[in-house]
């Protein structure tokens, strides 16, 4: 017996009237069922979640800074990678309705290493997320608070406080049950989106009254796909893309899956994509691109705009930054309870020790899994304060330029597995399937490799291949490890 259930022992022996004919009995082990878990998500809380996870305003500002053509990319890469992953992810969670999403769909089409190894990626890229995500709102919440440029941004004993109580204030939540924690991801979910449409309003109205702050001409728009800026701002793009499979993560906690998944990627994609593109195209308007901060560029937009527009709406700018940090947090709820099922099911599958297969006996949530992940966030957190200006902060840093690399792989499976099943052969749209499939591989490995290529100005290529490619492999090792040692100790079993 454990928290995660009962593994069931079965003797089987082959017997009729006259003799046994298998005399020596054969013993099989079977995984026990997933504790049971509350269904409290409907579709407005799928939305909402979707928007929280995928939507991060910073992308505009990262896009905008590398110039007009940025509004091709948006286009290309929705349609070439985030269309077919929420048609990939909704087929899938409408025919292979699974708790563990990405994990528990390659496990079934490909086997369980196969399985485990999307997985495994998928969370131990979260653990660093959520940290750093927090560390660009602690920064952002003081230009809602007035002290923004002031340099408390910079002072690390308020960084490291306000991110370490924004955490484990999510933690908590997120802990005691989605019946409270979707409150945080759905009131996020509206906190993030505010800000883009007030940024979108803005921008209509600067393109009412004033002329482009950057040309915005064919030439213009059209990426040059020689220079590494652009090359690189693909892999970003298509990562701003990503998140809209989290929610299938958590299919034993959905009302009608099977009905509710698909409209509700269908409805937050659309959301989502107008904001992305919208939102760059009112940045480019209002502030040249060479002058936009990659960080807090869409809140360099609303003071510009709101500015031009006079006095009255100077209050735009702290209002849009606490709605920021709000939205922050709830995103980070969000990454912090979607790969945590990942973890809880492989958990249960015995290939993680078995605790992060347990459930909590009051809130019925894999407690044990968001706990581990938040606490090595905490120290990932820590190591890069204490090593600011230290090889320990350089090594942590070569670990965040190995994290995108990572993240990538579990998407290559969730489009091989895609292809799998939607694409057999005797399925119907199979052309339009294998289409959308190899489009998503093709844009996810390109992105992949863009995340190899050294930045211009880089001392050592081999250094920097060595130390990113190498430092990916590297986890990737420790999940086979993982996944060899237990797999070795459930065959003694």
């Amino acid at each position: 017996m454990s928290d995660g259930g009962v593994w069931h022992l079965e003797l089987q022996c082959s017997v009729d009237s006259r003799r046994i004919t298998d005399p020596e009995p054969r013993i099989t082990l079977t995984p026990p069922a997933p504790p049971p878990l509350v269904k409290t998500l409907g579709v407005r809380d799928l939305v909402l979640f979707n928007v929280v996870a995928v939507l991060s305003l910073r992308w505009m500002a990262t896009s905008a800074a590398a110039g007009p053509s940025a509004l091709s990319l948006w286009v290309l890469a929705g349609l070439l990678f985030f269309v077919p992953l929420g048609l990939a992810v909704s087929y899938l969670s409408v025919h292979q309705p699974a708790q563990g999403g990405m994990y528990v769909w390659t496990k079934r089409a490909f086997g369980e290493g196969h399985g485990f190894m999307a997985g495994w990626c998928y969370w131990v890229n979260n653990v660093l997320y959520p940290a750093n995500l927090l560390i660009a709102t602690s920064a952002m919440f003081t230009y809602a608070i007035g002290r923004g440029g002031t340099g408390l941004e910079e002072n690390w004993t308020y960084v490291l406080s306000a991110t370490l109580v924004m955490l484990w204030i999510a933690v908590a939540i997120n802990i005691v049950g989605l019946q409270a924690g979707k409150w945080l991801q759905n009131i996020g979910a509206v906190a993030t989106y505010l800000p883009g449409l007030v940024l979108i309003a803005l921008g209509v109205r600067a393109m009412l009254t004033q002329p482009p702050a950057n040309p915005l001409t064919l030439a213009s728009i059209t990426p040059d796909l020689t220079k590494f800026p652009e090359l690189n701002l693909w892999a970003s793009v298509a990562f701003a893309f990503t998140g809209i499979e989290l929610s299938a993560t958590m299919n034993d906690e959905i009302r009608d899956p099977r009905r509710s998944m698909p409209r509700a990627v269908a409805i937050s994609a659309a959301l989502i994509a107008f904001i992305y593109l919208a939102g760059t195209l009112s940045v480019l308007w209002v502030v040249p691109s060479g002058d936009v901060n990659v960080v807090s560029g869409f809140l360099q937009s609303i003071q510009a705009a709101s500015s031009a527009a006079g006095p009255t709406l100077a209050w735009l700018v702290p209002s849009c930054a606490l709605l920021y940090v709000i939205g922050n947090i709830g995103g980070v709820g969000a990454w912090l309870i979607g790969p945590a099922r990942v973890a809880f099911m492989i958990g249960i599958d015995r290939y993680l020790p078995p605790a992060f297969g347990s459930i909590h006996p009051r809130w019925k949530t894999p407690w044990i899994a968001i706990l581990v992940q938040a606490g090595l966030s905490t120290v990932f957190l820590l190591l890069s304060v204490i090593g600011k200006g230290t090889t320990v902060e350089r090594a942590y840093l070569i670990l965040l330029d190995t994290m995108l690399l990572i993240y990538f792989i579990p998407f290559v499976y969730l489009f091989l597995v895609y292809m799998k099943v939607a694409a057999a052969p005797g399925q119907p749209r199979r052309a339009l399937r294998v289409l959308t499939g190899v489009s998503g591989i093709a844009l996810t490995t390109f992105a992949m490799v863009v995340a190899c290529i050294p930045p211009s100005g880089t001392p050592s290529v081999l250094l920097f291949e060595l130390k990113v490619v190498g430092g990916a492999a590297s986890f990737v090792l420790v999940g086979l490890g993982f996944y060899l040692r237990n797999r070795r100790g459930m065959g003694r079993r």
